[in-house]
């Protein structure tokens, strides 16, 4: 009853702060836990007509059907692919960069490279789709600069080789996020405790013994949880709006992806319940993925986020 009392009178003190926290709730409840409920069609043949709750059983029919589709390995492998891509390459990048924009001493010019990062984050991609496809064009940017080069002979339509898609899908991804993402890692090096870089500088050590040695091992926890987070969410680093985006009917055997998949099923032939079977599964993984990477980081380095 004190307990009780105890958190009444701290809930009311608080309460510009719960109010604050009160739209997040909501927005969570209705977004995030209310459609779970409409999972239960993945096992049901749904009919928008009829209640989810009126319609019948079917069990396990179109997780079989998505798992026996003929397409179903070129959109495993393309998501994948894709994401396991980024994950090598885009995951690491922003700890490069905000490792070496820590390093620069003149704080005019590393708030115009830090803001300079920041800005392709806030182009929509069908803005930002729309930019590199021009530049991939046959009279884009980027033919103009390999010929030039002498690294090729002849135009080249990137966009419409499937045998580029994956590198463009990375390479725009870094482009676009690079700044953004590495603000999580400035906020964790600014938290650094600065008598060790002055205890290293009376040890006689240079800037990358100091970077090696103190600010990566300082956010290595930081490090380890964005990467567990990071491996969870492998099925989904095949961006839908990206990819969405840069497809074409030429670049098909390596854009098709499960996202894709579920939302041409889904909302353009109105397969609500195979959509929502293939989506639950694709869900399943993930959490599988988390756990794993999360085992393995927990063995490796002692974080954890569970």
């Amino acid at each position: 009853m004190m307990k009780q009392h105890t958190w009444v009178k701290r809930l009311k003190r608080q309460k510009q702060r719960q109010l604050m926290v009160l739209p997040g709730i909501i927005w969570l409840i209705v977004f995030c836990y209310i459609p779970i409920f409409w999972l239960v069609i993945a096992f049901k043949e749904y009919d928008i007509t009829k209640s989810a709750l009126e319609a019948p059983w079917v069990g396990l029919k179109y997780f079989k059907e998505f798992l026996s589709d003929e397409r179903f390995y070129t959109m495993l492998k393309n998501t994948v692919g894709i994401g396991f891509y980024k994950l090598i390459v885009a995951f690491p990048i922003p700890i490069i960069f905000a490792l070496f924009l820590n390093e620069i001493k003149g704080t005019k010019f590393k708030k115009f490279v830090q803001t300079a990062s920041y800005l392709p984050h806030f182009i929509a991609w069908p803005i930002l789709g729309g930019i590199i496809l021009s530049w991939l064009g046959k009279t884009g940017i980027i033919n103009h600069v390999m010929i030039t080069l002498g690294l090729q002979d002849t135009p080249i339509y990137y966009i419409a080789k499937a045998e580029y898609f994956w590198r463009i899908a990375v390479i725009s991804d870094v482009w676009k996020e690079l700044g953004w993402n590495a603000i999580i890692y400035i906020a964790a090096i600014a938290g650094v405790n600065p008598v060790l870089y002055e205890a290293a500088d009376i040890d006689g050590a240079g800037r990358f013994k100091k970077m090696w040695h103190i600010t990566i091992q300082s956010i290595r926890p930081t490090i380890a949880i964005l990467f567990i987070l990071a491996v969870g969410n492998l099925l989904n680093g095949s961006n839908f709006e990206q990819i969405f985006v840069l497809r074409n009917n030429m670049n098909l055997d390596a854009s098709e992806i499960v996202d894709l998949y579920i939302y041409n099923i889904g909302i353009g032939a109105g397969r609500f319940s195979y959509a929502s079977a293939v989506s639950l599964l694709k869900a399943a993984a993930s959490l599988i993925l988390v756990l794993g990477a999360n085992l393995v980081t927990k063995k490796l380095t002692k974080e954890s986020i569970l």
